[in-house]
């Protein structure tokens, strides 16, 4: 089985090859949790880059927003490597930002 899916945005294209539905759903689930972010959730730019920091040979993945410099953060998962994206605040809860955050001299999400 073979599907091709385009993102929100139209920025970005994958291929991907299954087996099975379910896989198929899997890997196409773990994509657009990834790589469907359209905009950010701070200013509402469109124009997002990925960006990957190595700090202490660990690597960080974040999506940053070009015209007010907000990111969002992904996490590993501690099995199979993938990512997802950290919607949570410092605090563990859910808030309006949907995980976009940039830093103002020690105030987050402004």
């Amino acid at each position: 089985m073979k599907i091709n899916y385009t993102t929100k945005n139209q920025r970005l294209n994958v291929e991907i090859n299954s087996d099975s539905v379910k896989d198929a759903f899997k890997e196409l689930a773990i994509f657009q949790e990834v790589f469907d972010e359209d905009s950010c959730q701070l200013c509402h730019n469109e124009e997002l880059q990925f960006v990957v920091r190595t700090v202490d040979r660990n690597d960080f993945y974040e999506l940053k927003c070009k015209k007010c410099f907000a990111k969002l953060a992904y996490g590993q998962h501690k099995s199979g490597g993938s990512l997802f994206p950290k919607r949570k605040n410092s605090e563990g809860n859910y808030d309006n930002n949907q995980g976009w955050h940039k830093w103002n001299g020690g105030n987050e999400n402004v």
